[in-house]
């Protein structure tokens, strides 16, 4: 065995002496229900998780780990794993390795050790995340990977219990055994976090209503958040009469205790369906993580009287007292639990790395797995129509050939949706299939993570694109990290329709019409989609299902609110942006770019808002004798600009129409493209919005593209003028337009 660290001399001397701390409540093992064999495989679990925190320390030294963030003092959360079954999805804190490890006995061929060195050597043999990060996950024991769990994956847990039930009533089905529980564990000091509290409202708000949610929910209370205290009591007067939940409360330094409390939390969530809050009692043991000196904020007496409560000096008193193993027995199991994590490591540590951009973005982009719709066998009403309308029929047929497929969000049932998009179609599938959620965008995209994880395609709908920001989150940091981090065992595929963008009337200012998309654009993996037009809005959307269906994608579908109802192009009654719905089998793949017009003095290339008002504007240049083209993106990610370049090259200037801001916008991309494949840059303009956000009124739209700025910046751009158009001199003219606007 390594040489013993600081942090190992106490248990030495307790084992010199035989002086163990004793637990807060004396149970015996018949009363606590364990036997002496399952008390001692506990503990074993027990020493092979502090043993990796220890080493873990060793070979950060050596630069052979690089993530030193540990469970010690809170391995009694053994004891929970052994109270639960091994297909019970678990999204677990940082602190659980005993939890995983303790799990891993249920099922034969695990190697738990050899698996978490791997992860802290960063190795690409990890078995979990392919050495991408130090994360706790098996697809073998239902454990998906946690990135850094600061609340951040309760939504989703509340989201997998809600799926349980879900799934049972459509017939059986998903990844998870239909009786079973969702667990989900976090600190004491992430209790605090608004997502924590969203996802326990939700899950109270719902049982409270009676549906099912077996959901344990685990709060790991050591006391301290890095280096701020918890308020002595918190926990307990907030949770113990929590709407909705049943509270439970352990001490985790106590194998019997929390063993006992586990399996009645156990008991309650799978029997009654209804969610668990259990407050497990324990410390925490050498810092926050390997670099984090606590003596610069505690005090000797603190820490001493921590180190006191060891978790593990603990259980070895238990087993001496109640005569499962001798002091020679606990000792020797010690040293041979510590020799063989460091034999272990060593072979570890000389596994292969990942050493290429391309290995370390393997894993983004999902597998492929056979899709699931029925063939279509009904009509398809062609009469044209706007984009709402159509989008409406679009999800009437998705609906009825996924089985699997369900909606949810705000609104979306009985009333419709805010724009009608949705009408009708709780109505006709029912509430469990189209669901109206409770006012919190972090627990609906939370809710269908969850959903996704169990086999299901959720369809979520975000009220306004302003509202996605205080839950982006649950895009950036869970839905599209998820199949990275488990080397694309795990997935959570989901269609995100949300309404935004702006120009629409009636409404008000930015909360309503909210142009900043850079936050969705800037996330790897995400697709995002943007029609213009009814028709496309078909086959971005069906295209967007099969993408979830089928490669287990998540995709966003932004809708311009605006172009929802709008039926005319050129004056009222003209019924020009209407259209017929292309049908059912209609998709549109992603990159695909649609094209109107073969002019070649000026290409546009623009999206959404920008193509109706390009359509607008076209008519006054050609009048004027400009030919142009007008390229809609369609896909605002994934963006195909070989195929860009291929449509715009020809052209003697190019015109980027941006409704969203200057800066982070799509436009700085597509000229980027452009000039990286050889157009020269006097060829290349564009036309944003202005780095503002959007007012109320009259004046919501003076910091966007307009009709009449795209007329004047595409004027400029071949050399023509309104002077120069109607015979005065170009010279005269001031070429101002109302929105941003350059020459690249």
């Amino acid at each position: 065995m390594a040489d013993p660290l600081p942090q190992e001399k106490l248990f030495f001397s307790a084992l010199r002496s035989g002086d163990w701390p004793e637990p807060e409540q004396a149970w015996t093992l018949d009363e606590a229900g364990l036997s002496p064999a399952g008390l001692a495989e506990l503990f074993e679990s027990q020493l092979m998780s502090r043993h990796l925190d220890l080493h873990a320390r060793r070979l950060q030294a050596r630069g052979e780990a690089f993530y030193t963030i540990g469970s010690a003092g809170h391995e009694g959360n053994a004891a929970i794993a052994r109270a639960f079954r091994h297909t019970d999805p678990a999204f677990l804190h940082y602190r659980d390795a005993a939890f995983l490890i303790q799990r891993s006995r249920s099922v034969p061929g695990q190697t738990p050790l050899w698996d978490l060195l791997l992860s802290f050597a960063a190795s690409a043999d990890d078995p979990i995340s392919g050495g991408r990060h130090k994360v706790l996950g098996s697809k073998a024991l239902h454990v998906p990977p946690q990135t850094s769990t600061i609340a951040s994956h309760l939504p989703k847990a509340m989201g997998a219990a809600y799926g349980l039930g879900l799934w049972r009533r459509l017939g059986g089905g998903g990844e998870w055994p239909a009786d079973s529980v969702a667990i989900c564990s976090f600190g004491d000091a992430s209790f605090n976090h608004s997502t924590a509290q969203g996802a326990l409202n939700a899950a109270g708000w719902a049982a409270y209503q009676g549906s099912p949610m077996p959901l344990v929910m685990v709060c790991e209370d050591n006391g301290i958040g890095i280096s701020t205290l918890t308020p002595d009591g918190w926990i307990e007067a907030s949770m113990r009469a929590r709407p909705g939940f049943h509270y439970l409360s352990c001490d985790g330094l106590d194998l019997l205790d929390t063993w006992r409390a586990a399996r009645e939390a156990e008991r309650i969530a799978r029997s009654r369906k209804q969610p668990v809050f259990l407050h497990m009692r324990c410390v925490r043991l050498f810092g926050h993580a390997g670099s984090d000196a606590q003596q610069a904020y505690m005090t000797p007496q603190r820490i001493k009287a921590d180190e006191a409560r060891d978790p593990l000096l603990v259980s070895a008193g238990l087993l001496q007292r109640h005569g499962v193993l001798d002091k020679g027995q606990i000792g020797e199991l010690y040293r041979a639990v510590g020799e063989r994590v460091a034999r272990v490591a060593e072979e570890a540590i000389r596994r292969p790395r990942l050493e290429t951009a391309a290995q370390v973005m393997a894993s983004i982009v999902p597998p492929l797995r056979p899709g699931r719709q029925r063939p279509w066998e009904g009509d398809v009403d062609t009469s044209p129509g706007p984009m709402a309308k159509l989008l409406n029929q679009s999800l009437h047929r998705l609906m009825s050939r996924h089985p699997h497929l369900v909606m949810a969000g705000e609104d979306i049932g009985r009333k419709g949706g805010v724009y009608g998009v949705t009408q009708k179609l709780q109505a006709q599938f029912g509430p469990h299939r189209v669901i109206d959620t409770l006012l919190d965008e972090q627990s609906i995209l939370g809710l269908g993570i969850g959903l996704g994880h169990n086999g299901l395609v959720p369809i979520l709908e975000i009220q306004f694109l302003a509202y996605l920001h205080n839950a982006e989150d649950q895009l950036r940091g869970e839905a599209a990290t998820l199949s990275f981090f488990s080397n694309g065992q795990y997935t959570n595929p989901m269609v995100v329709r949300i309404a935004g963008l702006g120009y629409q009337k009636g409404f008000g200012g930015h909360f309503h019409n909210d142009n900043a998309i850079a936050v969705l654009r800037d996330i790897p993996g995400l697709l995002v989609a943007c029609p213009s037009n009814a028709a496309d809005a078909v086959g971005l959307m069906q295209e967007a299902v099969r993408l979830a269906d089928e490669e287990q994608r998540v995709v966003v579908m932004l809708e311009p609110i605006a172009l929802y109802h709008n039926r005319d192009l050129h004056e009222e009654g003209d019924q020009e942006w209407c259209f017929a719905d292309p049908g059912p089998e209609h998709r549109l793949d992603v990159g695909e770019l649609g094209a109107w017009g073969e002019g070649r003095d000026l290409a546009i290339l623009t999206y959404g808002n920008g193509v109706y008002l390009s359509r607008q504007a076209a008519v006054r240049l050609e009048a004027e004798g400009i030919a142009l083209r007008i390229i809609d993106l369609r896909w605002l990610t994934a963006i195909d600009h070989d195929a860009v370049h291929r449509h715009v090259a020809e052209c003697g200037q190019v015109l980027v129409v941006d409704e969203c801001r200057r800066s982070g916008s799509v436009s700085e991309e597509l000229i980027t493209g452009l000039v990286e494949r050889g157009m020269e840059s006097h060829r290349l303009h564009r036309l944003t919005a202005e780095d503002s956000f959007i007012p109320l009124g009259r004046a919501a739209t003076v910091t966007l593209p307009s009709a009449d700025a795209i007329v004047e910046r595409a004027r400029r751009a071949v050399g023509r003028s309104v002077s120069a158009v109607s015979g005065v001199p170009a010279a005269a003219s001031s070429g101002k337009v109302s929105a941003g606007s350059d020459s690249e």
